[in-house]
């Protein structure tokens, strides 16, 4: 396929339960980015019948930060092969407090989506900062509770009542070495904010809670890059590399 010069994107829309505008500094940016490709090679004579196909991005060109086996498909066809794909008995649910706008949220979301998280969930304020999900977001299935104590009442119910433990991140006093520490098969990973961490009813809920040993000077290991560590080392112990 041949790439053609990245046409104007539109403005993203809000999300119903989210009354910004185009100028909220917080809504993402998806013109930001020059990726893709563009229209269909050969005209609409040449478009494949494939009901999963999106017919504007046919037209006009898919730009989105997707892989290129999803080029051109749908959201709804993206997010229905992605459950399809994650194995039922070994899934990955991502928690992250939001009591104070943290700008890594949106990292962690995206992170959430490269290992095909099968939820997010946002503890606290329903609103976040998704710049930094670049779009991602759309492809997940996001949750939100307004206290660790509605994330727990979840967790207790899910997998038809038999319940998922939490796994909490956070490098404090008393914590388990994430290095050598045997995941759950189905887990949420909850995670604080940067600058403090889980809160103490997230590190009271969590079944256990996680560091990330560290051999240099800094206290902590930005937000966004400890969680990716984290759902790395789950990803390690229960997704088969084909």
């Amino acid at each position: 396929m041949t790439a053609h010069p990245a046409p104007p994107q539109p403005q993203p829309q809000p999300q119903p339960d989210e009354p910004t505008g185009p100028d909220d500094p917080t809504r993402r940016g998806e013109d930001e980015v020059e990726v893709g490709v563009g229209p269909w090679p050969g005209g609409r004579a040449a478009w494949p019948t494939d009901p999963r196909y999106d017919v504007d991005l046919l037209e006009h060109g898919d730009r989105r930060n997707v892989v290129d086996a999803y080029r051109y498909w749908s959201v709804e066809a993206v997010v229905a092969d992605m459950d399809a794909r994650r194995p039922r008995d070994r899934r990955l649910h991502v928690a992250i407090e939001n009591w104070g706008h943290d700008l890594n949220i949106g990292s962690v979301v995206r992170t959430a989506n490269a290992f095909n998280a099968a939820g997010v969930h946002i503890v606290g304020r329903r609103r976040w900062n998704r710049r930094g999900a670049m779009v991602t977001d759309r492809y997940q299935h996001v949750s939100h509770h307004p206290q660790v104590e509605d994330l727990l009442a979840w967790a207790a119910d899910a997998r038809d009542g038999a319940g998922i433990p939490v796994i909490g991140i956070d490098n404090v006093p008393g914590s388990i070495p994430i290095e050598g520490y045997a995941f759950p098969r189905e887990c949420v990973l909850l995670f604080g904010q940067e600058s403090t961490g889980l809160s103490t009813e997230a590190r009271a809920a969590s079944r256990d809670v996680l560091h990330i040993t560290q051999h240099g000077s800094t206290r902590s290991i930005n937000a966004g890059a400890a969680a990716a560590i984290a759902m790395h080392a789950w990803v390690t112990q229960h997704l088969v590399v084909p």
